[in-house]
């Protein structure tokens, strides 16, 4: 066999130019680069210090032999025609890969079995022993790559990918790839500050892969020193060796890096189910000395491990596949920006994200970007000086002053710096500084529009709030229709709605905007980021908006009109609590005294209490899902009251066609529509609005009230109704300062008999 060959070394896409670097420095020759792949040519011992130091490729594969290819027989012939008994013993086992297609060959499963049978013809003995396939642990793995009428056959010295070190048998849910994460933190500097000394802290590390692949790059430990199978262990061209030789040389370097002082390497992670998974790969990989990993949030990481230390924060943030992942993901990063400006003062940071539009909310500029790709997901590694000038912060400052904040920090950071005055390089004394009070982000000139109409909003309904000793209300519904969404306030928190654009609007400006928002209302309300809810409202059919949409069940306790609610802002699209017909719950609560109050489509019952606040002889609450009659029963229990207070789980037109009872106070709110399996039918409320409401008519005592509402923007109240009843509508006394803005919020009616 000749002293040197052509080396393929496979890559995830974007890593070429790094590999070809990688490579080179290893002894690669004639380096050139391919899609997702290097070749070049080597001999053996760099093959083999190949598979064993690069951090970066997939496979090392190395070129058999290229022949042309028109079709199936060329294919079979070019293959059958290498002496194979130089590679494998006929007894053997092998494993065939096949990439590419043409040349009459547009499958791949049929190009590996041509492969496979040209190799195990050419070996078979006279009395009919052959090679065997084993796909998992093979003597032998053959790859062949047709490449425009070119067959390019090749032997995997790699076995399973390299990424595969070993130390990672556990993972999350979306992990970097070994390889992929080393080019990541070679892109960032690692390798010169891990030179210089410098720490390392991944304040969202997952189960530890960037600590891990860190910690061997600093100790100097060959990525796949811990493998015991190779590609080439049972290939009969295998030189021991010069392999023994090479490992052993490795082997001495790791044990020299591992005697050193350790480097400062820490993770923090929010998610407790990940920590001993973490530390597990940890432990495998044998850095527990110089990696640990605590639980804790982005929003309290501390990475200093002194004043003058400084190094790398690396990070793969979450990238967020949902509107409502998107949003919480904003204030994360928003959160990353705020730690970096406060905690991690000249030090150098690195966010992978695929979701780039993200990293420029962090309120800190990035020198420079890569392109990367997280297997098909194309991404972006953001490199950041943590230094002054570098931060978007609300004050605009001076050349001047950014000058002497810098010499401030530089004095700072000094290790031995007297306790006496000190002067800068023109002679004045440098005043000590406070401690750094670290700005919020300057929005963008459309989130500090945005949110000049948020506090414009709050201060006009002021008053009003404070008279009423409302606590709950709405500030915000599309009254800038380019920001599309409602905004609520539920106490000391904000549930936000988004109303999806029309398809005229262009999906990024959209999240721009968005983006855009969700940065303004934390600043412009002065509410924590987070106690910002975000949900996506759109068209809604059946049940849909009353479906489950998380499951956290958390509720918090609000007030309204002396009683009090419980809210869930998290789990349904609708919170519970439609603040809306606040004005006809309070009408209700003044008008129930001493009747018998009945409440159809009641949902969470929020005006059956309030008419038992007002004093109502009894209250019969109508609904078909058990879920929102057990929170009607909460919230009646919260005010105490249990007894009088009815709650019946049925269909509201079956239930009224059975009952006989008489009620003096009829509420109906229904549905626009509904098709619960529970149902006989499906309700709508334009057809059957006649039948509804003369069922319940017929329930009404003498002399009594029926209010009927709905939110159905184009409904019409049937001209029939209004030759046999009494009816007046009352809208615009239903409508409060704050859905004042929004005509057709919902439309009411007050109906007794003539």
């Amino acid at each position: 066999m000749s002293d040197r060959y052509e080396l393929f070394l496979t890559c995830p896409k974007g890593l070429e130019g790094l590999l070809a670097e990688e490579a080179t420095a290893l002894g690669l020759e004639e380096t050139r680069e391919h899609t997702s792949a290097i070749r070049g040519t080597a001999d053996m011992e760099t093959a083999y210090r190949l598979c064993l130091w690069s951090r970066l490729a997939n496979r090392v594969l190395l070129v058999l032999k290229r022949f042309p290819m028109k079709d199936a027989e060329d294919l079979y012939h070019g293959v059958h025609d290498i002496e194979w008994a130089d590679h494998l013993e006929p007894e053997g086992t092998l494993a065939v890969e096949f990439s590419g297609h043409g040349s009459g060959i547009d499958n791949t499963h049929f190009g590996a079995l041509k492969v496979k049978d040209g190799i195990v013809d050419r070996l078979r003995t006279a009395d009919g022993l052959r090679p065997s396939v084993d796909k998992l642990n093979p003597d032998l793995r053959v790859h062949l790559r047709l490449d425009r009428g070119e067959a390019i056959l090749s032997l995997d010295l790699s076995g399973h990918s390299l990424h595969q070190r070993g130390y990672r048998l556990q993972q999350g849910a979306a992990p970097l790839k070994e390889n992929l994460a080393a080019a990541i933190l070679i892109r960032s500097g690692w390798p010169r500050i891990a030179a210089e000394g410098g720490a390392l802290a991944d304040p969202m590390c997952g189960v530890g892969t960037f600590l891990v692949e860190a910690a061997m790059i600093a100790a100097d430990i060959a990525p796949n020193l811990k493998r015991e199978r190779w590609g080439f262990s049972a290939w009969l061209g295998h030189v021991p060796a010069i392999w023994r030789k090479l490992h052993d040389e490795a082997l001495e370097r790791a044990q020299a890096g591992l005697a050193k002082p350790p480097l400062w390497i820490r993770g923090y992670e929010a998610d407790p189910r990940l920590i001993q998974p973490g530390r597990n790969n940890v432990e495998r990989a044998g850095l527990s000395e110089w990696i640990k990993i605590y639980q804790g949030e982005v929003a309290t990481f501390e990475p200093r491990p002194d004043q003058n230390q400084t190094g790398l924060v690396i990070c793969n943030p979450p990238y967020g596949e949902r509107l409502g992942d998107e949003a919480s993901l904003l204030y994360l990063y928003q959160n990353l920006g705020e730690r970096l400006r406060q905690a991690c003062l000249n030090w150098e940071a690195a966010v992978f994200t695929g979701a780039p539009d993200l990293g420029k909310r962090m309120g800190i500029r990035s020198h420079k970007q890569y392109a990367f790709w997280n297997g098909a997901l194309p991404c972006k590694l953001l490199l950041i000086k943590v230094l002054p000038d570098q931060f978007v912060t609300g004050e605009r400052r001076t050349p001047e002053q950014r000058q002497a904040e810098r010499e401030q920090a530089a004095y700072d950071q000094t290790p031995d710096a007297p306790q006496e005055r000190q002067y800068n390089k023109n002679g004045n004394p440098i005043k000590p500084a406070p401690a750094p009070v670290i700005e919020q982000p300057r929005l963008s000139e459309g989130g500090q529009m945005f949110a000049n109409r948020l506090q414009k909003n709050v201060k006009a309904l002021g008053k009003w709030v404070k008279r009423e000793g409302i606590d709950c209300y709405r500030v915000y519904d599309a009254d800038m229709p380019e920001y599309a969404m409602a905004i609520d306030l539920y106490h000391d928190w904000v549930h936000v709605q988004e109303y999806v654009a029309p398809k005229s609007i262009d999906p990024e400006k959209a999240s721009i905007r968005m983006f855009d928002a969700l940065a303004a209302i934390p600043q412009a309300l002065g509410i924590d980021k987070s106690r910002v809810v975000v949900k996506r409202r759109e068209r809604q059919s059946g049940t849909k908006q009353y479906e489950r949409q998380s499951a956290q069940g958390k509720f918090n306790e609000v007030n309204e009109g002396g009683v009090k609610l419980l809210v869930n802002l998290t789990d349904y699209l609708d919170t519970g609590l439609f603040l809306d017909h606040r004005p006809m719950r309070m009408r209700i609560q003044r008008e129930a005294a001493g009747k018998r109050f009945l409440n159809l489509y009641c949902y969470t019952a929020t005006a059956s209490v309030h008419a038992a606040k007002g004093g109502a002889r009894s209250t019969t609450s109508v609904d078909l899902s058990k879920t929102y009659l057990d929170w009607a029963r909460r919230n009646l229990s919260l005010n105490g009251f249990s007894d009088k207070n009815r709650l019946e789980q049925s269909d509201v037109m079956v239930w009224l066609e059975a009952s006989r009872d008489e009620y003096d106070l009829i509420f109906i709110d229904p549905p626009t529509f509904s098709n619960s399996k529970r149902m006989e039918g499906v309700f709508d409320v334009q057809r059957d609005q006649v039948q509804l409401i003369d069922l319940a008519m017929a329930r009404l005592a003498p002399g009594g009230v029926l209010y009927f509402s709905n939110n159905f923007r184009k409904f019409q109240l049937e001209e029939t109704l209004v030759e046999r009843y009494a009816v007046e509508e009352i809208t615009q006394q239903t409508v409060d300062p704050d859905f004042a803005r929004n005509g057709k919020i919902h439309r009411a009616w007050k109906i007794t008999a003539r």
